[in-house]
This record gives C-alpha cells, sequence and structure tokens, in this order.
C-alpha cells in the first residue's frame, strides 16, 4: 500500500499547499482518494487522472475535507465523452448528516455509499473500520487494512484526544494524525497535539507517525520559519523511538517499506 500526501494544512489552504487529501493506492493498482480538501483536483492530477479513481471515502463534511469534491465531480461530468469511457464514482461517508450526505451522490456521475461504521466496510482490496472521533460534527477515523498485505493505516480524521484511540490504532504500520496543535493545548474539543500524537503512537506501536492537518502558523514563542520541524520535534519527543514525518505535498511512504 502506497500513500502519497495531495494536501495536509489544517482549515484552510495557504501559499501553493491544500486542506486534507490523500491517495492510497494498493498492491493491485486500486486508488482510493482519501478526503477531498482544497486543491485536491490539482494535485491529484499530478500523480494520477482523476478519472482513474476507483473510489474516495470521506472522514467528515467540513469544507477543508470536502472542498473540492464538487470540482472532482464536474471533473468527471464535464470530461469530453469521446476521450473516455464514463463510470460512476463510489464516495463513502458517513449518512448522520442526511443533507450532506445527499450531496455525494450526482446522477450519472458519482453514487453515495454509507459506511458500516459498526462493522467491516470493504472497498476494492482494503478493509475499513471505523471510530467516531471527539470532533464539533461527526467524524470518523478510518484503519484500512490492505487484505492482501495485511498492510494497515489509520487516519484519524479530525480529532481531539479519546482513549479509544490508541487500542484502535494498535499495531499499525502508518499511523497518520491531525495535528493542529503544538504541545500544551491538550484536551482540545477538536484537534491533537503533537505530544499527545506522540503520546499515542508509542502505546499503540506503530511502526512510523505521520503528522497531518499541520497549523500554517506557530504558537506564541515558536519562530515562524522552522515551525513545523518543532511540531515534529515536539511529537517525536513522546513516541519512545518511533519515526514521525511531516506530511508535505506530494511526499509519500510505502508502507511495506517502513
Amino acid at each position: 500500500m502506497k500513500l502519497i500526501t495531495l494536501g495536509c494544512w489544517g482549515g484552510y489552504p495557504y501559499k501553493d499547499g491544500g486542506t486534507t487529501s490523500y491517495l492510497i493506492t494498493a498492491e493491485n493498482g486500486f486508488q482510493l482518494l482519501m478526503d477531498a480538501g482544497s486543491r485536491a483536483v490539482n494535485e491529484l492530477e499530478k500523480e494520477i487522472s482523476p478519472l482513474d479513481l476507483d473510489a474516495v471515502i470521506i472522514s467528515h463534511y467540513h469544507p477543508d475535507h470536502v472542498a473540492d469534491l464538487g470540482v472532482l465531480y464536474h471533473y468527471r461530468q464535464l470530461y469530453p465523452k469521446h476521450l473516455w469511457e464514463p463510470k460512476i464514482l463510489p464516495v463513502y461517508g458517513h449518512d448522520e448528516d442526511t443533507y450532506e450526505f445527499s450531496k455525494l451522490t450526482l446522477p450519472n456521475v458519482a453514487q453515495g455509499i454509507a459506511y458500516h461504521t459498526n462493522g467491516v466496510e470493504q472497498i476494492g482490496p482494503f478493509d475499513v473500520t471505523f471510530i467516531k472521533t471527539v470532533h464539533p460534527v461527526v467524524c470518523y477515523a478510518f484503519r484500512i487494512v490492505e487484505r492482501e498485505t495485511g498492510q494497515t493505516l489509520v487516519f484519524t480524521g479530525d480529532t481531539g484526544y479519546f482513549p479509544e484511540l490508541a487500542p484502535f490504532t494498535k499495531g499499525a504500520d502508518l499511523f497518520l494524525a491531525d495535528v493542529y496543535f503544538f504541545e500544551g493545548n491538550e484536551n482540545h474539543f477538536a484537534h491533537l497535539t503533537s505530544k499527545e500524537a506522540g503520546q499515542i503512537a508509542s502505546a499503540a506501536k506503530v511502526k512510523k507517525l505521520v503528522l497531518t492537518h499541520v497549523p500554517q502558523f506557530p504558537a506564541e514563542g515558536i519562530a515562524p520559519d522552522n515551525h513545523l520541524e518543532v511540531l515534529r520535534k515536539q511529537a517525536e519527543s513522546y513516541t519512545n523511538g518511533i519515526s514521525v514525518d511531516l506530511a508535505q505535498p506530494h511526499k509519500s511512504w510505502d508502507l511495506g517499506n517502513l
């Protein structure tokens, strides 16, 4: 399984970077888009054609995670029919917000599918399980297991700290964590801190921690030209030796070679 960053800023795009969106590629070539924040389509085009996506999965319906979903639909709807064979794109999301869920479906373009939050959702070669996170709107974290290889990715979506997150993450190859805050802001109602992400990674004994949904600006007293490296080092000081990476546009990880 390969994970490629398309966007990693929290809340809003900044300079030349977009918000949360990732491309997951299976060993068999299946292409899954995980969240579709701003700039997702532009950045996706640098990796694959948006026409080649096999499915999309959405953690929640805040704009920084779905801003480019409609743009993706327009891309596939308006692309000249003589140049490709149109196919319906399955888009998985929760149905606990019926209005937002209804927008996942666009006739002849995309079909919204409510994922099984209390069971296992099979999406192509992946088995996906879910846990509801701590966030102002309903949001789900994903545990994505590639059946052929057993490689495991856990993505927090957006979340504050809660004790069940470490058991949910246990043994993952890669832990992709929402870290919008520096150490000292623990127990926030919406996002993790660097310290909390590091502690979860340590407790879960993951192979690698990757920080996403990162802040555009430093906390008070931290130099602005190096604040993300400070965030990374803070997290790493709590991982008990587990390495920590920062998500950056087009940075990728092969989960079989971490």
